[in-house]
């Protein structure tokens, strides 16, 4: 079969290459499976480019999210069936044709959701949802708190933005240009700024950096500053973070944590919360293209191409 390997860390599009490998029986408690779709997200990148090194293996597939189809069952394996789509989770190794993973590490797909659909139905929802229960977490009730989005025209930014309205808060869309503004208006009808650092009560910040920094300066005290994501390569100034201390509520989530650690019933809840999104047109994502394996160089390069006007997704 064919996968995607990294064997040193570096820039995505030099160190990611293509090698065939035997196939794996799956063991006891475990499930083959074919991967239909597979897609490509800053939080698969990241890794490769040696960021968490200190908690990443060489060598490593990539993809943390996708979709596939049950092929062979292990020994004492009950629940599922050959020919049944499940969305494998819990770490990486998606970009290959083929995975093995623990079944209980599998969650049943709907059959109204298209492969690309489901494919998208893991990493973005489920961090939402975790971003919206911590703020709700934090302020306890409900008042019409202002809370900034940065990155807001991504697709979970728009994600957050609907899940924030609809949660009650006021969603504060923060962008970093006038054109992305433009766009993001013909979808948002709320505040949208460009460029700018408000007095707000909450950040859901995917960017970090100097950008996250001098947001954070700006936070109300009482309020949350929520990282998950660090598109800036960077993360908050920690001297910053300690001298606002006792004002801001700072905290970094991470889906995988979370993941790790709640019972399977929470995360089967969670993926029913993401298909009734994805079914009302609030959690689904635009595809801007599909790539087969062999094609991964032209993806990735499609990936970091300005113009890309959604998710990439492969088909192995």
């Amino acid at each position: 079969m064919l996968r995607a390997v990294v064997h040193a860390f570096g820039d995505p599009r030099k160190v990611i290459s293509l090698e065939e490998v035997e196939r794996t029986a799956p063991g006891p408690g475990a499930v083959e499976i074919r991967i239909r779709r597979a897609a490509i997200n800053p939080s698969d990148l990241i890794p490769v480019t040696g960021a968490y090194r200190s908690r990443t293996t060489l060598p490593f597939v990539p993809g943390f999210e996708g979709v596939g189809e049950v092929t062979r069952l292990g020994e004492g394996v009950t629940g599922l069936a050959a020919g049944q789509r499940v969305l494998p989770i819990g770490t990486s190794g998606l970009w290959q044709e083929y995975l093995v993973r623990p079944a209980e590490r599998c969650f049943a797909v709907p059959d109204d959701l298209s492969d690309d659909q489901a494919a998208m139905a893991y990493v973005n929802p489920l961090t939402a949802f975790r971003l919206i229960d911590a703020v709700k977490t934090h302020f306890g009730t409900t008042s019409g708190q202002r809370i900034g989005v940065t990155a807001a025209a991504s697709a979970i930014g728009r994600m957050l933005l609907a899940l924030l309205a609809d949660a009650g808060f006021r969603p504060v869309a923060l962008v970093r240009s006038a054109a992305t503004a433009a766009r993001l208006g013909e979808t948002f009808d709320g505040e949208i700024v460009v460029q700018s650092t408000l007095l707000l009560d909450g950040v859901l910040d995917a960017v970090g950096g100097a950008s996250g920094d001098a947001l954070f300066r700006q936070m109300r005290p009482g309020g949350a500053f929520i990282q998950y994501g660090a598109l800036s390569g960077a993360q908050l100034d920690p001297a910053l973070v300690m001298i606002r201390r006792e004002e801001v509520a700072f905290s970094f989530l991470w889906l995988r944590n979370w993941v790790h650690s709640a019972p399977r019933a929470a995360i089967e809840a969670a993926f029913a919360g993401s298909f009734a999104g994805i079914r009302a047109g609030i959690l689904g994502s635009a595809v801007d293209s599909v790539f087969s394996l062999p094609d991964l160089p032209a993806a990735l390069a499609r990936q970091d191409d300005p113009s890309r006007a959604g998710k990439v997704l492969l088909a192995p």
